[in-house]
């Protein structure tokens, strides 16, 4: 993943550009194509950039409270629904420059379509395993990834912002605004600008990423903190203190001073690695080290993420939820490649940051002003999907909410 990246380059991921064009985006693309993308969007994730968006989610932050407000009076609320509905309107709002106010309405166009792209047909996930097996024959077949009426949905959204923003000179500060700077003015592709199906490729990815895993980060940390409580009551009380010490204001600086914060973060993406599994596909022909073992070119490798996480011998224990995991002292006992929830090397996560920060900012505003704990509702043990490529629960997750006075 980075030592020996040369030979592992690539996700091998399904690509059909033509008539997918949403496919091309830079988790999928390989080889050059991705080189060149990655270097064009990597100043779209700087800190300076991440404070420029962060007015935006805290506001939707606000938002979520009033929501949660609202609804903790009419019983038990779940957890993964009103997570998904917070980080669908921070992307909306930051990819494509929309409210879509799925909190105030869960039945917004843009919160059903942006469920319809994850929630496959068995006939469509077929299509998804074979489109990895056979990418050649899948083309010919003109397969696509996701169903159409909903990338339609989201490329005609896209076009529509684009066309829209030229058209009256609007600018916001938002990621939109910083890909459509980035724009190629006579549509073709050069070392520093981008073309409009690239751009919409990206805001597509950025959305797909960015709702589903920080959703799914905020639902199960809240899921764990609802039956542990003293970690509940020390990670609140680390909020407020934080908070006093910044006038009762979250800002940028103050959610990364929050070292238990990032400590339950991390033990909850060990448990729920939002991806499972990751895929790299052979560039060139590699011998494992100290074996006679050839990985050829295109052998795809599996990392098992989870099974890394549970393995006993970096996290004694593994089931149990124990966010002084993370601490310094204890990070430094474990090699850093045995916890990987957003990979690692030069394919790392290119919004990693971002999707940390709008699930701390979540995170930090319900636990400083609601207690939480887990309704009978809830079935334990949780089922994950087995239809999801990604890391899922089956059904909800059901948790008292109390407002704290």
């Amino acid at each position: 993943m980075q030592t020996d990246f040369a030979h592992f380059t690539d996700h091998g991921a399904y690509v059909n550009e033509k008539n997918d064009p949403l496919s091309a985006h830079v988790f999928s693309l390989n080889g050059q194509r991705w080189r060149n993308l990655r270097v064009k969007l990597t100043p779209t994730f700087t800190s300076g950039k991440m404070k420029m968006m962060f007015p935006i989610v805290v506001k939707t932050s606000q938002e979520l409270m009033a929501t949660l407000q609202k609804e903790c009076g009419n019983g038990p609320i779940d957890a993964k629904d009103v997570s998904a509905r917070f980080t669908t309107d921070v992307i909306g709002n930051c990819a494509f420059g929309l409210d879509c106010n799925s909190l105030k309405n869960p039945n917004t166009e843009f919160r059903v379509k942006g469920k319809r792209v994850l929630s496959l047909t068995r006939m469509e996930l077929l299509f998804n395993f074979l489109s990895f097996l056979f990418p050649n024959l899948m083309r010919f077949f003109r397969t696509r990834l996701f169903p159409k009426e909903a990338t339609d949905f989201f490329w005609n959204v896209i076009k529509d912002t684009a066309e829209y923003r030229e058209k009256t000179g609007y600018r916001r500060n938002d990621a939109m605004q910083l890909l459509l700077d980035m724009m190629s003015k006579d549509g073709t592709e050069s070392e520093n600008t981008l073309t409009f199906r690239e751009i919409a490729a990206q805001a597509f990815v950025f959305f797909l990423a960015g709702f589903e895993t920080s959703s799914t980060l905020m639902s199960f940390a809240l899921f764990e903190l609802s039956q542990n409580e003293d970690v509940q009551d020390r990670l609140r009380n680390e909020i407020r203190k934080t908070l006093e010490r910044n006038n009762g204001e979250l800002t940028y600086e103050a959610i990364w001073e929050m070292n238990y914060l990032d400590m339950v973060i991390n033990e909850t993406l060990r448990k729920y690695p939002p991806l499972p599994i990751l895929t790299r596909q052979c560039t060139k022909d590699y011998r494992v080290p100290d074996s006679n073992i050839i990985i050829h070119k295109e052998d795809a490798v599996f990392i098992p993420i989870k099974g890394i996480h549970y393995d006993p011998e970096y996290y004694p224990d593994p089931h149990k939820f124990d966010p002084t995991r993370f601490t310094e002292e204890n990070k430094s006992k474990r090699h850093p490649f045995t916890f990987l929830p957003f990979g690692e090397g030069p394919r790392i996560c290119i919004g990693m940051r971002f999707g940390l920060m709008q699930a701390k900012v979540g995170l930090a505003s319900l636990i400083a002003n609601f207690k939480f704990k887990l309704n009978p509702k809830t079935e334990l043990p949780v089922k994950l999907d087995s239809k999801s490529f990604l890391t899922t629960i089956l059904g909800g997750l059901w948790i008292d909410v109390e407002k704290i006075i």
